[in-house]
């Protein structure tokens, strides 16, 4: 039988993307006056966690734990607890090292979000949460609840800072300059290849991805916010 992966509760209230940017921003900063200014990736998310949260982490056999294969993370509040799948161990698989990055400031998101609601909810008899179900849990199909979004783009914000971003992609391009999808797609290699847009902008930014420690995925994310990567050129009248 299948565990209930987390207990019933309300939905976090709605946050605008410059309020969760805006709370990266300060734990950022918070960790910067403790730690040392973080000044160039990547970010220290284990540290952030460990150092300035006074959480545990901790890589846990979630396929066994919830009876489930795509569970990345979850988040046990009341035992200040950061659980991430053995599948993303980097020490174990490299290449999951962006991935699980990236799910540690998901957790990370969810903590400094949601922990107050999840615990106001808690008083208010909200809540049936057996001892060790976790508060939230992190799916591979989650990613459009309101919810989870918050805490997805609250985990980019963190470990892609803005002007972290901006500086890194001026050095690497050497200036400001957004770079659209038709200046580094080569038609006739990704027919060839069957590579999608995503895909062609993914390896383009592996380099910044690499520096910051995150996927290609993550950092082709980030760069279409910041309006760095572009699926088509801005119409100019030069």
């Amino acid at each position: 039988m299948k565990r209930r992966l987390a207990a019933p509760r309300s939905e976090a209230p709605f946050l605008r993307k410059s309020e969760i940017a805006a709370e990266a921003a300060v734990l950022l900063a918070e960790y910067g006056q403790q730690h040392g200014e973080l000044t160039a990736p990547p970010v220290p998310i284990d540290n952030i966690i460990e150092l300035h949260l006074g959480l545990t982490f901790e890589v846990k056999d979630m396929r066994q734990l919830f009876q489930v294969a795509d569970v990345h993370g979850a988040l046990w509040i009341k035992d200040r607890i950061v659980g991430v799948d053995q599948s993303l161990d980097p020490s174990l698989f490299p290449n999951k090292r962006g991935r699980y990055h990236f799910t540690l400031a998901h957790e990370t998101g969810h903590w400094r979000l949601h922990r107050n609601h999840y615990l106001r909810c808690a008083a208010q008899g909200q809540l049936f949460e057996a001892p060790d179900k976790p508060a939230y849990v992190c799916r591979s199909g989650d990613s459009k609840k309101p919810i989870e979004w918050q805490a997805d783009f609250f985990g980019a914000n963190l470990l892609m800072p803005r002007p972290m971003v901006v500086s890194a992609w001026e050095v690497w391009r050497g200036g400001p300059r957004a770079v659209a999808l038709d200046d580094i797609r080569d038609p006739q290699v990704a027919r060839a290849n069957g590579c999608s847009d995503e895909e062609i902008m993914e390896d383009f930014c592996r380099p910044l991805a690499e520096q910051f420690q995150v996927s290609g995925q993550a950092m082709r994310i980030r760069l279409e916010e910041l309006e760095l990567l572009l699926r088509e050129k801005r119409n100019t009248l030069f």
